[in-house]
C-alpha cells in the first residue's frame, strides 16, 4: 500500500507560482509512475502531468503550454508539481496519483493510489 499526501496549495494571484508536493509513505516510489490530476468544480477530474518510474520520462496535458513541471525526489519519497504563470482556470483541487511499474499515462483509471487533494485557487 502507498499513502499519498499532497501539500502546497493555496491562494495565489494570476501570473504567480506555486509548488505542490506529494509525500508518499508505505513504500518507496522508486518503482511507481507518479502523476498529478486536477478537478475543478462541476468538472471531470483531468490529467495534468506524469513522470515515469524509470528514466524520468514525463508527459503533460497539452493545455498547459509548458507552464507546469513535474519532478520526483526518490530519496525523499516525494513528487513535485511546479506551477508557473498561473491562470484563474487553473483553480482546482489537485490530486497526486501512483501506479507501480507502468509507462507514463494520462488515463485516470490506470492509477490505483490517490491522495486526498490540495486546493489551488488563482484569483484574477
Amino acid at each position: 500500500q502507498v499513502q499519498l499526501v499532497e501539500s502546497g496549495g493555496g491562494l495565489v494571484q494570476a501570473g504567480g507560482s506555486l509548488r505542490l508536493s506529494c509525500a508518499a509513505s508505505g513504500r518507496s516510489i522508486s518503482t511507481y509512475t507518479m502523476a498529478w490530476f486536477r478537478q475543478a468544480p462541476e468538472k471531470e477530474r483531468e490529467f495534468v502531468a506524469a513522470i515515469m518510474w524509470i528514466g524520468d520520462s514525463t508527459r503533460y496535458a497539452d493545455s498547459l503550454n509548458g507552464r507546469f513541471t513535474i519532478s520526483r525526489e526518490n530519496a525523499k519519497n516525494t513528487v513535485y508539481l511546479q506551477m508557473n504563470s498561473l491562470k484563474p482556470e487553473d483553480t482546482a483541487v489537485y490530486y497526486c496519483a501512483a501506479r507501480a511499474l507502468v509507462p507514463v499515462t494520462a488515463t485516470r483509471n490506470q492509477y490505483n493510489y490517490w491522495g486526498q487533494g490540495t486546493q489551488v485557487t488563482v484569483s484574477s
